[in-house]
């Protein structure tokens, strides 16, 4: 999936060897640790200073970024929505990249899958926050990714409640062949939820668990 070598950028980061090539990848650290950063560069939102990235065994910076967000897709903490229905919402990716939309008992699926009971007619404007970002993880699990980027999309979660919704998200990831790189601030679900943790201090890879 993806080869990392020598990459530094700035002062945040220098990591001379990496690779996450698991179904599921977390990465933990402390905050302001680089974690985001890098994350960031997987989807090509940033670019290093220094050093490669390969996803694939096909160089990052040769990819179109709009090629590789069709690919790699990212879900930050904040939710990132445009005002419509519920539908439209989760409809959006397939309209933008030119597929087939999803049906109902498509969208209803990936809502049963991020606890949120909502009619697909209701207005978004109208959910809480921790409803939002529900919607994009939904909207998320019905894109053609072949990758998931998530930067603690359920940081605002009790952890009960982000366990169990991303446990379910992982199992839906699992049966469609999608991959993970997940950041968390919690090393217990990391501990529990994936094939490799990496651990980030400073800024370097200190810890590589397979």
């Amino acid at each position: 999936m993806f080869e990392i070598k020598d990459l530094k950028y700035k002062e945040i980061l220098n990591i001379p060897s990496l690779t996450l090539d698991k179904d599921v990848s977390c990465i933990v650290g402390a905050s302001g640790a680089g974690k985001s950063t890098l994350l960031r560069m997987l989807n090509r939102l940033l670019e290093p200073d220094f050093g490669t990235i390969c996803y694939n065994g096909e160089m990052l910076a040769s990819i179109p970024p709009v090629q590789l967000r069709r690919k790699v897709s990212m879900l930050g903490q904040t939710p990132i929505l445009h005002g419509g229905t519920l539908a439209e919402e989760l409809q959006l990716p397939a309209n933008l990249c030119g597929y087939d939309p999803p049906g109902s008992d498509e969208m209803y699926k990936a809502l049963e899958t991020v606890r949120l009971d909502k009619p697909l007619n209701d207005w978004c404007d109208n959910f809480s926050g921790g409803e939002k970002q529900r919607v994009c993880l939904a909207r998320l699990l019905l894109t053609k990714a072949e990758t998931y980027l998530l930067d603690e999309p359920t940081a605002a979660l009790d952890e009960e409640t982000e366990l169990d919704i991303f446990e379910s998200l992982l199992q839906a990831a699992q049966r469609n062949g999608k991959t993970i790189v997940l950041v968390t601030h919690s090393v217990q679900i990391a501990q529990l939820l994936s094939d490799s943790i990496v651990c980030i201090e400073d800024g370097y890879t200190r810890g590589y668990e397979l």
